[in-house]
């Protein structure tokens, strides 16, 4: 009966501590937008704008079946947006070339900035999509190690394309799994991989593509085959960059003398604006300009023809 005053004073004790320290920390340890569920902030003006923008577009495309970018074309670029979200950026840029035609020179340069900037979306597009080929044939060679290892470890090979898209870069990473998702809703596995070589242009692939599926109708070693397909590609790749090498000097011979002509009217015009007058003006002018941008087109061709070796 003697400890029961003393457990009653420690607990009161502790019940006053344990609220002195609350009132200390302002009554909460952790802050109040802390313990709150995560909630994003709001989407400004612009975005609810551009959002807007994009639906608009969307619709007045459903509406009327228009396709000015093809969804294949934005694929192909690595892009992951669709066709309205790009032709608000292209109707974005136009303003911004038309503003910028209007301050420097007059509304005639602004209507020339505005039609051309379809073009260069689609310049854009065809830029981006064969940069993206190329990234993907310069890692070919690893992708195909990285399929016969698989295949080595006892694999099967679409485990094995789907350990290479784990373990690859954008994008093949991308494409490897574009193929095992089709092939998993139960689409033929050697339609994908001819579908990625076409989308690609890669011929190389079309050769993997090949060797997996005559593998498939008559067995054997695939991953000897996969090797003995890599070794054939390195080779390739390397023969190729030598021919790149030799050509460089003439691609870039081409690309001074296509340009030398605009740089010396550019350089003319802005020394002296009254000198090129007349070559605006006068008949004969526009003549001279006509037949200089046809000689020129023929010759950028010729010499395109001539550098651009195919092996």
């Amino acid at each position: 009966m003697t400890l029961l005053p003393v457990g009653v004073g420690l607990l009161f004790t502790a019940v006053l501590l344990l609220g002195y320290a609350l009132l200390a920390t302002g009554g909460a340890s952790v802050p109040l937008d802390r313990r709150r569920p995560v909630q994003d902030r709001p989407d400004s003006q612009l975005t609810r704008f551009a959002g807007s923008a994009v639906h608009l577009v969307d619709g007045f495309f459903s509406q009327r079946k228009v396709r000015l970018f093809n969804r294949a074309a934005l694929e192909n670029a690595g892009l992951r947006m669709s066709q309205g979200d790009f032709f608000v950026l292209v109707l974005a840029g136009a303003l911004v070339g038309a503003v910028a035609g209007l301050v420097v020179a007059d509304p005639l340069l602004a209507v020339l900035f505005v039609l051309l900037s379809p073009l260069v979306g689609h310049l854009v597009l065809g830029y981006l999509a064969g940069k993206r080929r190329n990234t993907f044939d310069q890692q070919l060679g690893d992708t195909l190690q990285l399929l016969a290892g698989g295949l080595r470890a006892g694999h099967s090979i679409l485990r094995a394309i789907d350990a290479a898209a784990t373990e690859s870069l954008s994008p093949t990473s991308e494409e490897m799994r574009r193929v095992v998702t089709e092939t998993s809703l139960g689409r033929d596995l050697q339609s994908s991989l001819n579908d990625t070589a076409e989308r690609m242009r890669n011929e190389d692939f079309v050769w993997i593509a090949q060797a997996i599926q005559i593998n498939r109708e008559v067995g054997g070693n695939l991953a000897e085959v996969l090797d003995q397909v890599n070794e054939t590609i390195r080779e390739r790749s390397e023969i190729k960059g030598h021919i790149k090498a030799l050509a460089a000097e003439g691609k870039f011979s081409a690309y001074i003398l296509m340009a030398m002509p605009i740089g010396i009217v550019t350089m003319l015009m802005l020394v002296n604006p009254g000198y090129m007058n007349v070559m605006f003006t006068h008949p004969l002018g526009w003549g001279m300009i006509a037949a200089s941008i046809i000689l020129m087109t023929i010759g950028g061709l010729w010499m395109r023809k001539i550098i651009d070796l195919k092996f």
